[in-house]
């Protein structure tokens, strides 16, 4: 039934609707997802006033809680295939780029790398000092893709929801996976 099986980590990071976007989009494509939200996600939930838990856990097909360290996530030997944390605090993208695992998500995270599947972390905060830059630099060698929440303008977007779906064509296109309604640069061929 299920195309794939991926982890997706919901850290403290502003940008709550892009995790949600991407859940709805996996669950769409068939995709089996291990869903885990941070203490500080739960409360940026509350602070931006949009989607909540449910919202998210709706279109998971497991749901893990952060402080788990005993879940089927947290050992190499549970096959996945890979990882994207969205939106990634700068909190969330230190302990993975340094190989802090002190909470689930960071531990799936290190699982990944450690594995070698593709770890996509979506960061979502600016400006960026350079600590954080370092640590995306960190990151990236340990063999996870940075990308930012950072919406192209290109398809002329008519509202928020099309600004979600950019940003969530973009991070499927990393593990393969096309989302409909997502127009490219020049794909007309002009």
């Amino acid at each position: 039934m299920w195309r794939l099986r991926l982890v997706v980590g919901v850290s403290g990071g502003s940008g709550i609707p892009y995790a949600r976007a991407v859940l709805r989009a996996l669950h769409d494509l068939r995709v089996e997802t291990h869903l885990v939200v941070s203490s500080g996600a739960k409360r940026v939930m509350g602070a931006e006033g949009g989607p909540q838990l449910t919202d998210l856990t709706v279109h998971a097909a497991h749901v893990h809680d952060d402080r788990d360290l005993a879940a089927s996530i947290a050992s190499g030997s549970y096959r996945t295939d890979g990882m994207l944390v969205i939106p990634c605090s700068a909190g969330t993208l230190a302990k993975i780029a340094h190989g802090f695992a002190d909470n689930l998500l960071s531990r799936a995270a290190h699982v990944t790398l450690k594995e070698r599947r593709p770890l996509v972390l979506v960061l979502r905060e600016d400006p960026l000092p350079r600590p954080t830059l370092q640590n995306m630099l960190a990151a990236h060698d340990a063999g996870a893709t940075v990308m930012t929440a950072s919406p192209g303008f290109y398809h002329a977007p008519k509202d928020v929801d099309e600004l979600l779906h950019f940003v969530t064509a973009r991070v499927l296109d990393q593990f393969g996976l096309e989302t409909g309604g997502f127009r490219r640069w020049r794909e007309d061929g002009s």
